[in-house]
């Protein structure tokens, strides 16, 4: 699971190393989008977006920060999530699948975008935070 406070390096690719990003426009999509789910739950240090593939490097914002909004997300839902990492995760993979949904439609596809689940390394040392 994410935890709260961790530092993260999240990556991913395409589905036999095919491309996830088609035109200039799908790179600034895929950001729209990132910004929308995942700003809420993490901080972004830095990222790289390439062809076939991407990097993000993150910190999982506090539980005091993430609780409030997972109640909130609660209260609209008929069945609450479970947990505060549910809902971490959830976040990320709603914005993986609205990128996909959209990919999809727009160049007539019907399979998966990315290779499943997400790539995700935590990072407990100084080095490997400069070097992500």
């Amino acid at each position: 699971p994410l935890e709260p406070g961790g530092y993260y390096h999240i990556y991913n690719r395409g589905i036999n190393r095919q491309p996830i990003f088609f035109e200039p426009d799908n790179y600034r999509y895929f950001l729209d989008k990132y910004r929308q789910h995942v700003t809420p739950v993490a901080e972004t240090f830095a990222y790289c977006l390439l062809s076939n593939h991407f990097h993000f490097l993150v910190q999982i914002k506090p539980t005091a920060v993430l609780e409030p909004l997972l109640q909130q997300k609660d209260a609209k839902k008929e069945k609450p999530l479970r947990s505060i990492h549910d809902f971490v995760s959830d976040q990320f993979s709603n914005f993986f699948n609205a990128y996909t949904k959209a990919v999809n439609k727009l160049y007539g596809r019907d399979s998966a975008l990315f290779r499943r689940p997400f790539r995700r390394i935590l990072i407990t040392e100084e080095r490997h935070l400069v070097e992500v």
